[in-house]
């Protein structure tokens, strides 16, 4: 039963970005809205969510509701960057256990990373989300998260 309330949560969280996005180009605007009311939706399990955009080699922190996060990660490091470099959702269960793991906060037990697309394929930036509980995420994140990724890329048309 928690996890048909989950994904109900989930379906109105998708409807309500979609509607909150929809004809609207501020990009800021748009992700400073998505991560904020991504954070109200699951605040018992999301403990930081944000953006981070490809810029040349490197993410650069983008609007995000949290604790003070990174400014800049590399391509291939830390899950963000690994989740970038591989174009790929990654699920991590235990930061700690994960190799090069960047960690911008203590708190941080368990991540996700899905990559937010641009048209041709190639990553615009990745949305991440950290827990302070371990194992938090799983297969339907996963999908809910990769079809935020996917409302984001079609009507913002990076």
């Amino acid at each position: 039963m928690a996890m048909m309330d989950k994904k109900d949560k989930y379906e109105t969280l998708c409807a309500q970005i979609k509607s909150l996005v929809e004809g609207e180009k501020n990009i800021i605007g748009v992700l400073s809205n998505v991560s904020s009311i991504m954070h109200e939706t699951f605040p018992e399990s999301y403990f930081w969510v944000g953006f981070y955009l490809v810029s040349g080699e490197e993410l650069i922190l983008g609007p995000f509701q949290g604790s003070v996060a990174c400014y800049r990660i590399k391509r291939g490091r830390g899950v963000c960057g690994k989740a970038w470099e591989e174009n790929s959702t990654l699920i991590v269960d235990d930061v700690e256990a994960f190799p090069d793991h960047i960690a911008c906060s203590s708190l941080s037990r368990s991540e996700i990373v899905v990559p937010i697309h641009r048209s041709n394929g190639d990553a615009y930036g990745v949305i991440d989300i950290d827990s302070t509980e371990l194992s938090a995420f799983d297969a339907t994140d996963r999908q809910y998260i990769e079809k935020i990724a996917n409302i984001l890329s079609k009507e913002l048309q990076f």
